[in-house]
């Protein structure tokens, strides 16, 4: 899909992020403190990104997950004069956030620091309905 296609399908807000290596205020997006079960797609493509079952409260106002779904991209980003790890969705090269070794422990130490502008949230009693049934397993017990 073209820039121009995107700019109509996306909000200024999504097209920023995704587009234009934006980042989102903090405590002021939709999944910073959202907990229901389900998984979060690529808001450009659809392509799964991340479990709820890998989300948790990093207190820094941003969704935050110990692990992917799926494999990311990851490149080095020196921009505002910081060294970070962006992360990028594989298929739509969506820029999504930030990869930070500051996680916790028990999860394996890292924290995907993730815009929600980014991510659209699939309900887990909708997967099947929205093409994404065989992600259901994740959450059997």
């Amino acid at each position: 899909m073209d820039k121009q296609d995107l700019k109509k399908k996306l909000t200024p807000i999504q097209f920023h992020i995704t587009q234009e290596n934006g980042t989102e205020p903090p405590f002021q997006n939709p999944f910073w403190n959202h907990f229901e079960e389900g998984i979060y797609v690529d808001i450009v493509s659809g392509e799964p990104l991340f479990s709820s079952l890998d989300k948790f409260d990093s207190h820094c106002g941003w969704p935050s997950f110990s692990k992917p779904i799926e494999k990311l991209k990851t490149k080095l980003d020196t921009s505002h004069g910081m060294f970070r790890t962006e992360v990028r969705s594989l298929e739509a090269d969506s820029h999504l956030g930030h990869l930070f070794t500051d996680g916790p422990k028990d999860l394996g130490g890292l924290r995907y620091c993730i815009n929600s502008a980014a991510l659209k949230f699939i309900p887990l009693s909708k997967l099947d309905e929205a093409g994404y049934g065989e992600y259901k397993k994740l959450f059997l017990k």
